[in-house]
């Protein structure tokens, strides 16, 4: 079957499409901005797409029309697909009948930590020997892809709150039927859909719903927004994490950096990791894998060594250049939480001297100013910050209680000009956007190469 994703280029629907296309369906899309990674995976798999929507020609050629929640009424491939009366379906809606059907489903939620969670599990279980097919929102640095349909019984994937499509308002979650479900936190987010937190709440109700009794949600002890959904109803197995006290499934700090740390199940012992990753975010996200591969059978002491072999998806707290003692990363950031936990994270590894920030407002409840506020608090405890000016909204009026030296910037040269200039050996720059950010972290790290250079 031909298949044509509108939006292909998003991290859902280009591991989508390299799922389809490994299917046997002939896969082809359109979208507007189409970079690497994922341009790179899709053109590996032999998958090609138009730039913009205006071309109408392949969508019409094609069997079926998978439409992305990015798409809208008015964009010309769209309107000429509706007109012509052809079947379209949503990605998630396509993904649930056509490759979920045949697994039993982990889905991992929550508002922080689904990407490198998801990947988490998927890298235990494929240790383990379970063969796991999985979807993740990001490409995998251990399996170079964001994909697959593996052979085993299990199947692992981010499960986004976001809605399905124009015609489907529904979280993609509501989709997926998991068996073994992650809750990894809850806040206030997608503030062009949901008007406030109670409303995202309810959609978490309705996805334990969906859970079977034999089933099990895994979440953190002490959440409070999830703690109200599960006020609402438990229709399955709940198992508790936490860091410090009584849980079901307990992580033991033996580095205060997160670096190391046992993993305790009803009080005992049960597995202890090392590994290369730092920051108590991480921790968190580890154990919750643990307890979910756990629960899919996996030993303990195999989940546990996987896991010290794990490697972050690329751009989470990814490293891009570490010339001349001055370190360069990239990190996915849309919410002031996730950003205080890697900031936090790095202040408590002592790795470097200074820390620098550089961040745009780029998710859509970012650009309209809601986390402004908040954003001060994430950051304050960097060294230095330089943030692109948002064209959406006037950042000068929300941030009172910014405390922490910043610089506002009208475009990317200035942010290029100010790190650059600002930088010295032992100090890192912490790149933060949920888009491409232009390709500054490129242009970036050239910068600082020429200075050094020359000194």
């Amino acid at each position: 079957m031909h298949l044509h994703i509108l939006g292909i280029s998003g991290t859902f629907m280009s591991a989508l499409a390299l799922l389809a296309r490994d299917a046997g369906h002939k896969v082809t899309g359109s979208d507007a901005n189409c970079y690497p990674p994922v341009s790179d995976l899709l053109s590996a798999k032999g998958i090609t797409w138009t730039e913009g929507y205006e071309d109408t020609t392949t969508a019409l050629e094609s069997d079926l029309i998978i439409v992305g929640n990015a798409i809208k009424r008015g964009m010309p491939v769209l309107e000429a697909v509706i007109e012509s009366g052809k079947p379209y379906t949503s990605g998630p809606q396509w993904l649930a009948e056509n490759i979920l059907s045949r697994y039993q489903v982990i889905a991992v939620a929550g508002t922080h930590g689904k990407t490198t969670t998801t990947s988490m599990i998927a890298w235990i279980l494929d240790q383990a020997g379970f063969n796991p097919g999985f979807l993740i929102g990001g490409v995998s640095s251990d399996f170079k892809t964001s994909a697959c349909l593996g052979s085993g019984k299990w199947f692992v994937i981010e499960a986004d709150e976001y809605d399905s499509a124009f015609f489907d308002k529904r979280p993609k979650f509501m989709h997926y039927r998991p068996r073994i479900a992650i809750l990894n936190n809850l806040e206030f987010d997608h503030a062009d859909i949901y008007p406030d937190l109670a409303a995202i709440q309810l959609q978490f109700h309705y996805l334990l719903r969906t859970i079977p009794v034999s089933g099990v949600a895994i979440k953190p002890r002490d959440d409070k927004a999830l703690n109200e959904v599960l006020a609402r109803g438990q229709y399955s197995r709940i198992e508790d994490l936490a860091l410090e006290g009584d849980a079901e499934w307990k992580a033991q700090l033996i580095e205060e950096n997160g670096s190391a740390f046992k993993v305790l199940r009803h009080g005992k012992e049960v597995a202890e990791v090392r590994w290369s990753l730092i920051g108590r975010f991480n921790v968190e996200n580890g154990l919750a894998a643990l307890a979910a591969s756990i629960n899919a059978g996996v030993n303990p002491k195999v989940a546990a060594e996987a896991l010290e072999r794990f490697t972050p998806v690329k751009r989470r707290l990814e490293v891009r250049s570490n010339k001349h003692g001055v370190t360069v990363y990239d990190d996915f950031a849309h919410h002031p939480t996730a950003i205080m936990r890697t900031v936090e994270a790095l202040k408590r590894s002592k790795r470097h001297y200074r820390i620098y920030a550089v961040l745009e407002f780029a998710s859509y409840t970012m650009r309209t100013g809601v986390h402004a506020e908040e954003m001060g608090h994430a950051l304050n405890p960097v060294d230095g910050a330089y943030i692109l000016e948002p064209h959406d909204f006037n950042l000068y009026e929300t941030i009172g209680n910014w405390d922490f030296p910043y610089k506002i910037c009208k475009d990317h040269d200035e942010i290029i000009k100010e790190i650059t200039a600002a930088v010295h050996e032992g100090d890192a720059v912490l790149v933060m956007s949920n888009r491409g950010f232009d390709g500054i972290h490129q242009r970036l790290i050239d910068s600082i190469e020429q200075r050094f250079s020359k000194e």
